[in-house]
């Protein structure tokens, strides 16, 4: 099977905390930077695949039908038979959203090299995944240094997002990995708040140079509700955020992600491609759930022609 995009890393079921007059009310629903991206890129009309394994739980197999809904070729998750599959809460608050996760151990964590699918990879036209997928274990991040190769060996496309989270491994790790990563790059998908973590530059014009002397050959910085700049140097774009009512950013960039690899395949624009992924972006947060709220190529049509 061909596919456009490939993701792997880690799924994770998701429990969403919802206003409700002061109570603690949690809505169950699904999350995982790069399986929320493949279902993004396949919302957009093109064809992804994930990889990683789940758990013989309820949780899994609630996974394996959510692919199966969304048309995400799924076929090579295996469902370990003793590992769970992972979790995570969302709060919110006048700062934000905040994350706790219980994913120790989780079958996503047991991936091995030799459970990547060189034959699906290689027919696909991008790979794409996280620091994340390399933090939540050494074999996974052995696993993810393995499809890259695989991919560049049959000339793949590597997208990747550096989704910080340092509750996973320190930042004097993340960096060093990351960092490996990045030349490794064809698409560099950093938000601002990590590039400034990972790199102790604020500005973004400093950080996309940043980025481009190290070996990314295209970065596209996402910068929430200021928009996104898109660099490959030899042109630079800024790209205005949009103004929303934002209820819940929980998954947003992983969206764009998704919708920039998409409409980046179908036009081979990156900059058309970053408005278009800016604008999915801005109405994934105006629901609750990383998943329900990522909004089809019909609506980001839509929304695009209002704004004309």
């Amino acid at each position: 099977m061909k596919l456009d995009v490939l993701c792997m890393g880690e799924p994770l079921l998701e429990f969403n905390q919802i206003p409700d007059r002061g109570k603690n009310t949690y809505r169950s629903g699904f999350g995982g930077d790069t399986s929320n991206t493949a279902i993004s890129v396949a919302r957009q009309g093109l064809s992804s695949g994930f990889l990683s394994k789940v758990g013989n739980d309820t949780f899994g197999r609630q996974f394996l039908e959510l692919w199966q809904r969304e048309g995400v070729e799924c076929s090579n998750v295996e469902q370990h038979a003793e590992a769970p599959t992972g979790i995570y809460f969302v709060t919110h608050d006048a700062n934000g959203h905040h994350f706790t996760y219980y994913r120790s151990n989780s079958a996503a964590c047991l991936m091995r090299s030799e459970d990547v699918p060189t034959k699906l990879l290689a027919q696909a036209k991008v790979l794409h995944l996280s620091a994340i997928t390399q933090a939540i274990s050494n074999s996974f991040c052995d696993t993810a240094f393995a499809a890259i190769e695989c991919a560049q060996e049959n000339g793949v496309l590597i997208s990747y997002d550096t989704n910080l989270r340092l509750k996973l491994w320190t930042l004097e790790l993340a960096r060093k990995v990351i960092h490996r990563t990045v030349p490794l790059c064809d698409v560099l998908l950093p938000s601002l708040e990590d590039a400034t973590a990972l790199t102790g530059l604020e500005n973004p014009e400093a950080i996309t140079d940043y980025y481009l002397k190290l070996g990314a050959k295209l970065v596209v910085l996402k910068q929430g509700d200021q928009g996104v700049r898109v660099a490959n140097g030899k042109k630079v774009c800024e790209i205005s955020g949009h103004a929303v009512q934002t209820i819940d950013a929980t998954g947003a960039g992983d969206t764009f992600d998704g919708a920039f690899l998409s409409e980046w395949l179908r036009l081979g624009d990156p900059f058309v491609a970053a408005e278009y992924a800016n604008a999915a972006a801005a109405l994934s947060t105006m629901q609750y759930g990383a998943v329900d709220s990522i909004p089809y190529r019909s609506s980001v049509d839509e929304f695009l022609r209002r704004k004309l």
